[in-house]
Order: structure tokens, then sequence, then C-alpha cells
């Protein structure tokens, strides 16, 4: 079964650059009518009044997602405007490249605040209102390193990998209610995240990359037909299961790569 998705309601976080801004702009194609957050409001209203010249309805949301007061009343506003809140997208989120003996535990507090605890104070403020509706669907922007890690990306990874046991824990607890959750694994992607993002530890990058865009549209096919795991690049699958079953052959394989 195909998801209509014209009229739908979708809430993104993160939207004023890399992925979430792509996601608005692929939703808002598909016909959907949108609620935009992001610290950055002057790029949220860039953002809009584009979408808006486009025959796109949207409202934007100034605000930090670590504050869960401003969260729920964002929901509520979001609710009140629109009716409803179809698709949650939780996609607002920072980087760290440091080792792990060189990553303070503030640092590790300051990005499990963002890209766990946010994403938990959001999806918690949406369900009570998607039940009621009987509908609704969380997508969770994880990481490939939310399946398998890397050096320097100790904290990072650790968020992504607890993204993903929040995510799995409430995909079960929601069986039945209508409300889906879907878990979004990008690899590298080519936005300012990696540019803004602390680096005390560099690690030469091989493989594949893809664009915001691939990802935004990865994540509209599964609005459109819901599944648990999103992997834009595809063999980027077959990672999860080589780790969970040769771990140390992984290590070596990497080893040998990141090294050279």
């Amino acid at each position: 079964m195909t998801i209509e998705t014209a009229g739908r309601v979708a809430l993104i976080t993160g939207a004023s650059a890399g992925i979430g801004e792509a996601t608005a702009r692929v939703f808002a194609e598909a016909g959907m009518r949108l609620a935009l957050c992001a610290r950055r409001g002057d790029r949220l209203e860039r953002l809009a009044a584009e979408l808006r010249a486009k025959g796109a309805e949207v409202a934007i949301y100034p605000l930090d997602v670590t504050g869960a007061p401003a969260v729920r009343r964002m929901v509520d506003a979001v609710a009140t405007r629109f009716g409803a809140v179809d698709v949650l997208v939780n996609n607002a989120g920072r980087g760290l490249a440091a080792t792990f003996e060189d990553t303070t535990p503030e640092e590790f507090r300051a990005l499990l605040e963002l890209n766990l605890i946010a994403t938990v104070t959001a999806s918690q403020a949406v369900l009570p209102l998607m039940r009621r509706q009987g509908r609704g669907h969380i997508l969770n922007v994880s990481s490939v390193v939310g399946r398998r890690s890397l050096p320097g990306r100790a904290a990072y990874a650790a968020t992504k990998f607890a993204m993903v046991a929040v995510s799995e824990s409430l995909r079960l607890e929601l069986r039945g209610t209508g409300v889906r959750v879907s878990l979004v694994y990008p690899i590298y992607t080519v936005t300012e995240f990696h540019a803004v993002e602390p680096k005390r530890f560099r690690l030469r990058r091989r493989g594949p990359v893809q664009t915001a865009e691939q990802v935004a549209r990865a994540m509209l096919r599964c609005v459109r037909r819901p599944r648990a795991e999103v992997y834009p690049y595809r063999p980027a699958r077959f990672l999860a299961g080589f780790a969970a079953l040769f771990p140390g052959l992984l290590d070596r394989m990497m080893g040998r790569v990141l090294t050279r």
C-alpha cells in the first residue's frame, strides 16, 4: 500500500541546512505541508520564502530542540495551525571528530543532549497526537556509524547507536497503533555538517558519498511505503550484518584501509 503525501503535515528538525533542508524541499515537491524547526531563524526564513513561492504551505519555528518546553510548545502550535502532525523527522544533530581519550565527559553529554535526548523529547511530544489520529510516522536520522563505529567517532557514534536502541523499542511498543517508526542510516553526506563539526582527529576517508537530496528522497519513499530501516546508499545495509557476524575480521579490514 502506498500512502498519499499530498496535504500531509511534516515536522522537520534541523531544517536550516543539509539533510533537513533537502528534506523540506523534497517533501514540499510531494505536496506536504511543512513545519520547519532549527536554531537559525534567518535561514529558515529564506527557505520558507523559497518554498512558499513554489506554492508550499510552510510554518517556521526558530528554536533550540534541546529545550524540552519549547519543543512541546512547538508541537502544540503545529497541531493548532495544521490540525495534525503526520510525519516527524528527527534530523537535528551535530558531530565531533576526536579520539575517545580526547573527548571530555562534557562533550559526550552535549552530543547526547542534542543527538539523542532532543529526538526523545520531540517524539514524546508528538506521540499523544499521533495516537489520537490513529496514524503517524517518526523518522529518526541515525548514521551508518550507528551500526558500526570508526576511530575518532566514539561520542558521535554512541549517540547514533543509542538512537537505534530507542527507535527499535518504540517501534515494537507502537505495534497496532497506526504509528510507525523508521531509522535512517546515511553514509558520508556532502553537507556543511562535516565542515562545522569540531575536529581534533582526522581519518582518511575512503568509499562512496551521497548527497543530501538522495537521503531526502529515500525518506520520502519511506513515508509513502513505510519500512523499519532506510539505507539511502543500499550497499551499506550489509555492513550491519557483517559487523555482527565478523566483528574481528571487520576490525582488521577497516584498520588496513583506514591507515593506508
